[in-house]
């Protein structure tokens, strides 16, 4: 009874306080009202499990707290980090409190797709980022929101993708699939209009994806099982700058005469193939890896189709170590196609 006197006299607990509060509620109260060294007081809204510091007002950090559900989110929190718990699922209704969600950070939990709600994220009509990676997801949540530019679903166990899973999905800019057990993509990515990286390293491709959005810059298809490019791969898609193949299964004969002689292309990764011979690429790449495959000679066709004052490569950096050629097989002439190569790795 003294205790509860000496409480009441600091203004620690108020008397109405249990018939406004749940059990949980009125333990969030007490700690809120504690203050030390005159340090502001959190959000008055922030749940036990989580920090809201005055500093960032409309940020809930609840990273690395051994957590196995999604807490209480406030009304005006816009972004949510929840990264490195032990959270298994999310159920319907969590998020529908804080439709103003902007940013939902849930990499390395232990997530699974049967226990993550139908339409868990579908009232977020603000959601910009929404980061998955490192899960056990087996499938994309259904009834994603049409907003999300950057959805983040590396390191999971989706094996196969369903159009209806990015239904609407136009503002997408961003889409991170690597490390998971992909064997075919169909024309999922038919209707991204925005899309501009797709990264779908470590899988179990074949073959380039069909359909791919016609606005791409980025493509990284490392660490897959891809024997052959299409012909007109890089003409049906003249946005793309950037092209990572490395690590895959591609030969000459899967490399069609001019596949790569595109002069939007900026860097080309062929590394770790099964390549006898460098393929013509356009005199304005400016990055080539072509490391750990099979070469056995320098060609200069490969980079210029003539060697003169106006005719010369902008390729900047080449590497061809870890093949079956040396620096004397680089004829003297390579020094005017390639002036403006720093070194030559070989």
């Amino acid at each position: 009874m003294r205790t509860l006197v000496l409480l009441l006299t600091i203004g620690i607990v108020d008397l109405g306080i249990g018939q406004h509060y749940s059990q949980i509620q009125w333990l969030s109260h007490l700690r809120r009202r504690q203050w030390h060294a005159g340090l502001q007081a959190e959000d008055a809204d922030c749940p036990l499990e989580c920090n809201c510091p005055s500093a960032y007002p409309t940020a809930m950090y609840c990273h690395s707290r051994n957590l196995q559900h999604v807490p209480y989110v406030p009304s005006h929190i816009k972004y949510v980090y929840l990264q490195h718990n032990q959270i298994t699922g999310i159920q319907d209704g969590v998020f529908d409190n804080a439709t103003n969600l902007v940013w939902i950070v849930l990499f390395h939990n232990k997530l699974t797709s049967d226990k993550i709600g139908k339409n868990v994220f579908s009232k977020l009509k603000n959601l910009d980022r929404l980061l998955l990676d490192h899960n056990d997801l087996t499938h994309v949540p259904p009834n994603l929101p049409t907003s999300i530019t950057d959805l983040r679903l590396g390191h999971n166990k989706i094996s196969k993708l369903l159009t209806s899973s990015f239904e609407g999905m136009a503002n997408l800019t961003t889409l991170h699939l690597q490390a998971n057990d992909i064997e075919d993509v169909g024309g999922v990515f038919k209707g991204f209009k925005s899309l501009t990286m797709l990264d779908i390293r470590k899988n179990k491709l074949r073959k380039i994806p069909d359909n791919l959005p016609v606005r791409v810059q980025q493509l990284y298809l490392e660490f897959n099982n891809i024997e052959s490019i299409p012909a007109d791969f890089l003409t049906m898609y003249p946005k793309l700058q950037f092209v990572r193949l490395a690590h895959n299964k591609l030969t000459d004969k899967g490399l069609p005469s001019n596949v790569f002689n595109i002069s939007t292309l900026v860097e080309l990764d062929l590394s770790f193939n099964k390549l006898e011979k460098i393929p013509v690429v356009s005199m304005n790449l400016e990055n080539l890896y072509l490391q750990g495959n099979k070469i056995k000679e320098f060609s200069m066709s490969s980079f210029c189709s003539a060697v003169d004052m106006s005719n010369f490569s902008r390729l900047k950096m080449l590497r061809l170590d870890a093949n079956e050629i040396n620096a004397k097989d680089i004829p003297a002439e390579a020094a005017y196609c390639l002036r403006h190569v720093a070194f030559i790795d070989v």
